[in-house]
């Protein structure tokens, strides 16, 4: 015989290894609970997923059309000061005559021309003569006493100002007026 023989299974221990169908119905519960709480987390994972995704599309749309929309921002700010060339060559020969005149003439056509195209792609020419300052698209050159315009508001315009969809590209350099000194 073997030194220890082998012991024979206590009641007891039988009852546990015996699952009744009221135990079973139970775990099994506990397991569905379980696995439907994990499909819910999933879901919900899923869906933030789904949102975030939507964000990011909407936001990359967004910052597309916004770099289309100013691509050109840097070439534009280069031409404006061949806008501001022509504009002084039409000022200079506003009194020509002969020949100087049909050269006049050729220049205003020019311009017109150049301002057509910027307007068309979003150029807007500040002109704020008579407007109040605003600081946010002016650069005060100078002060001038004024008793025909309203103190801070623009007297002259020195170099126009444009915008870029609404974006500003170089404010106008204006003469703010001030309001005469009282003579007491």
């Amino acid at each position: 015989m073997s030194e220890h023989p082998e012991q024979a299974p206590t009641p007891a221990a039988d009852a546990a290894a015996v699952v009744t169908p009221d135990r079973e119905i139970e775990i099994l519960k506990d397991r569905l609970a379980q696995a439907e709480a994990q499909a819910q987390a999933a879901k919900e994972a899923q869906l933030r997923a789904l949102a975030e995704l939507e964000n990011t599309r909407r936001r990359l749309e967004r910052d597309t059309q916004t770099s289309l929309k100013f691509a050109n921002e840097k070439l534009i700010g280069e031409l404006l000061g061949v806008c501001d060339s022509l504009e002084l060559g039409i000022k200079a020969a506003t009194n020509a005559e002969g020949a100087a005149q049909a050269l006049l003439e050729g220049m205003q056509l020019t311009y017109r021309q150049l301002m057509s195209v910027l307007e068309k792609h979003g150029v807007k020419q500040l002109d704020p003569t008579g407007q109040p300052f605003n600081p946010e698209f002016h650069q005060a050159m100078t002060m001038v006493e004024s008793a025909d315009v309203a103190a801070n508001h623009v007297l002259s315009v020195m170099q126009k100002g444009y915008t870029l969809h609404e974006r500003l590209l170089r404010p106008a350099m204006v003469v703010v007026a001030r309001a005469p000194a009282s003579t007491s």
